[in-house]
């Protein structure tokens, strides 16, 4: 039997930039499988998605609860690691990150996600401290996910921003983490001087005009995502059926849809 340990181990090896960990991030029960169906050896979750799947913004305005029931449902969907984008950790500090780690663990998952967005690097490694003390607690190597949001915010001073974001990295792993996650930047010098300044797998954020997985992995990258990519596409399907229903009585935004029969067999057994 493949216990979570088993998992945890298992989603921590595939970082790896000889072959990168490629991820095409689900937010729902079908979007999960979907994936796992592609192939994926790994099923992660977007926090912007599964926000806006239910009904509030992306930037911890989700509630703990709701965010880790869809975890719990995703991990019962699939067969393979899953990881799960927590934001900022669905905690007022520490404890409260600690907590929800706990409820992820619960879940089933074996991988979180947790952004520093604004916060300062000292408050940010206590948050992942208090996520590792949970895993810890429970007995599973989490796959700890340390974002900084430097590049992706334009956080101080250009010049400055690449010795900012490898101190901050250097930080969460000393607290912890088990790799760093810097969204907004997908130049290739910019990524090879995060990988060669980073002493652990590095992930990219990946979408139209970035470099390719394996040129990533070249630059040594070791986990790409697409992040919120894939429901923002699937969502301006909605808009531009509409649209061109309500403005033009045709439906030619539909022709590329997946057949109903396949999907319906998705949750089928």
């Amino acid at each position: 039997m493949t216990t979570t340990v088993d998992l945890a181990r298992r989603f921590t090896a595939l970082h790896d930039p000889a072959a990168p960990l490629a991820l095409a991030n689900a937010w729902d029960v079908v979007s999960a499988r979907l994936v796992e169906a592609a192939g994926a050896p790994a099923v992660a979750t977007t926090s912007a998605g599964v926000a806006w799947s239910l009904g509030a913004p992306d930037g911890d305005a989700l509630s703990r609860d709701r965010a880790l029931d869809l975890v719990s449902r995703v991990v019962a969907a699939v067969s393979v690691p899953v990881t799960a984008d927590i934001e900022g950790g669905f905690g007022a500090d520490a404890a409260g990150v600690g907590e929800t780690v706990a409820g992820v663990l619960a879940a089933g998952a074996v991988g979180v996600n947790i952004e520093d967005g604004t916060r300062a690097a000292a408050d940010h490694a206590e948050r992942v401290a208090a996520a590792r003390a949970a895993a810890d607690a429970a007995g599973v190597p989490l796959y700890i996910n340390a974002r900084i949001d430097t590049f992706l915010f334009g956080l101080g001073e250009a010049e400055g921003r690449l010795d900012e974001t490898l101190a901050r990295a250097a930080a969460y792993l000393r607290a912890g983490a088990s790799g760093v996650f810097v969204p907004g930047v997908t130049d290739p010098a910019t990524v090879r001087e995060l990988a060669k300044g980073i002493d652990a797998p590095l992930n990219v954020l990946v979408g139209p005009g970035a470099p390719s997985v394996a040129e990533l992995g070249a630059l040594g990258a070791a986990r790409v995502s697409l992040g919120s990519w894939v429901a923002s596409a699937a969502y301006d399907v909605v808009r531009r059926a509409a649209e061109e229903l309500i403005a033009g009585g045709t439906y030619t935004a539909l022709d590329a849809s997946l057949p109903y029969g396949e999907l319906n067999a998705l949750l089928k057994g």
